[in-house]
């Protein structure tokens, strides 16, 4: 697997990484849609975990947190975060398997996990590289396991709008707020693609999404959420 050498990191320069959990939860209600986010996944005992883009660890931490018996995951393409997330793991006891790779070449197997999160990383990519990682969340999922995404979605309403008119030009976040990121993921062959919830930010309107991976016997309908 080919490990890239250029990326844009978590705040566009390095020298800002140190700060990125400052700065996310002073611009975003991080607690509040990261649990929503793993409620939503209903996770069950002894199943496996991935969270693509994990960054510092933040979210891979707290689904340890909630579900202890499942094995968390957690995959970024910068070395600098994995090492902010290592010491976060070790600092709060937790084991989290955490590995350096990228989104649009997932180092796993076919088949691997029971769930997979992508919290707001999807809007980095350029339209390109988000369908690559989805069709990537596809391939190493097991027939009837969920994905779940955070990421900026379609504006609500008019003051939405307006804060999304800068953000759609400073990150490759035109697509999401233009709606398609459904439409990616059910191109990617996920089933019962949904719009759980959504959240005013300063930054615009983040979406929580639900898709899952249909079993060979199914052809579509609605998916209870439930695997073993």
């Amino acid at each position: 697997m080919k490990i890239l050498s250029k990326y844009i990191p978590a705040l566009h320069f390095h020298w800002l990484t140190p700060w990125y959990d400052e700065v996310i939860r002073r611009l975003y209600p991080e607690q509040a849609l990261k649990t929503a986010l793993i409620a939503q996944a209903r996770i069950q005992p002894n199943q496996r975990v991935l969270d693509i883009g994990c960054g510092t660890g933040t979210l891979a931490l707290l689904i340890k947190r909630t579900h202890p018996a499942a094995d968390v995951y957690g995959l970024d393409v910068d070395p600098q975060v994995l090492d902010i997330a290592r010491k976060k793991a070790e600092q709060a006891r937790e084991t989290i398997l955490l590995q350096q790779g990228t989104a649009t070449d997932l180092p796993y197997d076919d088949e691997t996990f029971d769930r997979v999160f992508a919290s707001l990383m999807l809007h980095h990519l350029t339209r390109e590289d988000k369908r690559r990682t989805l069709a990537e969340a596809f391939r190493i999922l097991k027939p009837g396991g969920d994905l779940h995404v955070a990421d900026f979605g379609k504006p609500q309403d008019r003051t939405m709008w307006l804060i999304s008119l800068a953000v759609r030009w400073a990150a490759k976040a035109h697509d999401n707020i233009r709606g398609l990121l459904p439409a990616f993921m059910a191109e990617a062959g996920f089933h019962s693609v949904e719009e759980v919830s959504h959240y005013r930010t300063i930054s615009g309107t983040i979406a929580l999404y639900r898709a899952y991976k249909p079993t060979g016997e199914e052809t579509g309908g609605h998916h209870p959420g439930e695997t073993s």
